[in-house]
């Protein structure tokens, strides 16, 4: 696992936003593995500016978001497909027949969910996996106690993400319970991960994926196992890390090699 601990909320969106610039660039056909929430916010921002000012296609990349709520449709304003389209795929050049959210209003999840997993599967895998993290320490939908080798599934979501979720929801909305989700070990299969959190609010977080033991207590804590995983915050989130001095070191030194 490498960490990555940088000043602000702001750079972790443009660092996170230029590894998959990057990735981008090697691989014009990428398959990226997309999060919502607010973590990923500004690093789309960075994404729409660099298609809008310096003319960066995503034409040929095709896009897997990790999850949504069960019993929304697309165009319901909380959905996660509403989300995606306002905050980056109208913005950018990719089709949208490109782009991949599980189905909220599916009659048949379970079927529905069989079927995104040979999705992932026939677009060869995706390349490059974005996840946030709840302050439980769930990737995806994936809550604590989820099994670590996982695959995409009806997930019931925890009190604790529903009241964090909850600021989204007016209160003549109903708020789903469930959702539909990658699993951990679909996330797993991706050639590489980025983790962005931002804020002490995911210090407690952020401690236990990357100091604590491998369980599912904390889910994001089997990234440890990856073999190309970035965990990428600013030093608010990073406030309770133990090693932060040597994280720091261990990229200063990266840099230089980079360099030679």
């Amino acid at each position: 696992m490498r960490v990555i601990i940088v000043d602000t909320a702001t750079e972790v969106a443009q660092t996170g936003g230029d590894i998959f610039l990057q990735q981008l660039a090697r691989k014009p056909n990428s398959v990226f593995g997309l999060a919502t929430g607010s973590s990923p916010l500004a690093l789309y921002q960075h994404l729409i500016s660099a298609h809008l000012d310096q003319g960066v296609s995503f034409a040929g990349v095709t896009t897997f978001n990790l999850d949504e709520y069960l019993g929304l449709a697309s165009e319901h304003p909380q959905s996660y497909r509403f989300f995606m389209q306002s905050k980056l795929f109208n913005h950018i050049d990719i089709p949208n027949s490109s782009t991949h959210v599980p189905d909220g209003a599916s009659k048949k999840p379970t079927e529905t969910c069989r079927l995104y997993e040979d999705k992932i599967a026939s677009s060869g895998g995706i390349d490059i996996q974005l996840l946030g993290i709840g302050r439980n320490g769930h990737i995806g939908f994936n809550e604590p106690s989820s099994s670590l080798t996982s695959r995409t599934r009806v997930k019931t979501l925890t009190q604790a993400t529903v009241n964090d979720n909850a600021r989204f929801f007016g209160e003549d909305e109903t708020q789903p319970s469930l959702s539909l989700t990658m699993g951990i070990g679909t996330i797993m299969d991706s050639a590489q991960i980025v983790l962005i959190a931002t804020g002490e609010s995911k210090a407690d977080a952020i401690q236990a994926t990357v100091e604590g033991a491998i369980s599912a207590s904390c889910p994001a804590s089997i990234l440890q196992m990856h073999r190309n995983a970035i965990v990428l915050v600013d030093r608010a989130a990073a406030s309770k890390l133990a090693n932060q001095e040597f994280y720091t070191f261990v990229e200063d030194q990266r840099r230089k090699l980079d360099a030679q």
